[in-house]
């Protein structure tokens, strides 16, 4: 394993300071993929030790899949106190839960069906809903959550569009200035469907982000997020910046190929 660190460039040094960010990329995608479940379990492990609870975001995507079905096997599944986490998800299409294009169902298949979770311990997104109606209950669900104004996750799980998207913040819609709600609701016009979605202000106050990619397919958008000298709303992945949080980056040597040293 090879750890690179680095200073991403950033526009808003007074507010956020020089923003850090820790690479770490692999031989391959099940080593990206194991050690993404392990600093999982770290990460929440610690949450529950200091804080009593645990509060992760979930990302969709097959890269997740993989890392939730190690979560939910054995010898990872015992170290977490499941019935202390309380998980939440990033974006979700306007499906039914059973649907097989819905995150849920995917988290459900590979995670939850293995662990000893309370059913009111998962916040899901209603995809089943009208796509107002999902995202104004999902904010008011987060604002009882975290009342204080700031989700803090203690983890946020993402992944990276090859348009530089991430949760569901697609170049070129309205969610991308959305600065008031926890979540959103959006149409994707290329993909011709709506969805739900965590807004910056959601993501970029959790404590701790992690992003997870792998495959020759990415590395193209993965060289072009870190060759942009400032965060801009055509890649909205480089927007992601953690007012107080750290952010982590976990690659395959094929999604990392093409980074500028």
């Amino acid at each position: 394993m090879m750890q690179v660190f680095m200073i991403l460039p950033t526009t808003e040094s007074v507010l956020m300071g020089q923003q850090k960010a820790k690479v770490n990329i692999f031989r391959s995608a099940g080593e990206m993929e194991l050690a993404s479940a392990l600093e999982i379990v770290r990460i929440m492990k610690i949450a529950v030790e200091e804080r009593g609870v645990g509060q992760m975001g979930l990302s969709g995507g097959e890269t997740p899949r993989s890392v939730y079905k190690l979560l939910g096997s054995q010898p990872l599944r015992s170290q977490v106190h499941w019935e202390k986490v309380h998980l939440f998800f990033s974006d979700e299409r306007m499906v039914p839960p059973d649907d097989a294009g819905s995150n849920y169902r995917m988290v459900e298949q590979e995670l939850l069906s293995a662990v000893d979770i309370p059913p009111a311990n998962v916040h899901r997104i209603k995809g089943e809903f009208e796509p107002g109606i999902a995202a104004k209950e999902y904010d008011r669900e987060l604002s009882k959550m975290f009342p204080n104004g700031r989700t803090e996750f203690d983890l946020m799980l993402l992944g990276l569009g090859g348009d530089g998207h991430t949760a569901s913040l697609f170049p070129g819609t309205a969610a991308l200035s959305e600065d008031r709600a926890f979540a959103t609701s959006l149409f994707v016009p290329h993909l011709g469907n709506w969805r739900v979605t965590l807004t910056y202000r959601s993501i970029n106050s959790a404590r701790a982000i992690l992003f997870l990619v792998s495959g020759r397919q990415k590395s193209k958008i993965v060289r072009q997020i870190f060759d942009a000298n400032e965060p801009s709303m055509t890649l909205p992945a480089t927007c992601v910046r953690p007012t107080h949080g750290s952010i982590s980056w976990f690659f395959d040597e094929e999604a990392a190929a093409l980074i500028n040293p």
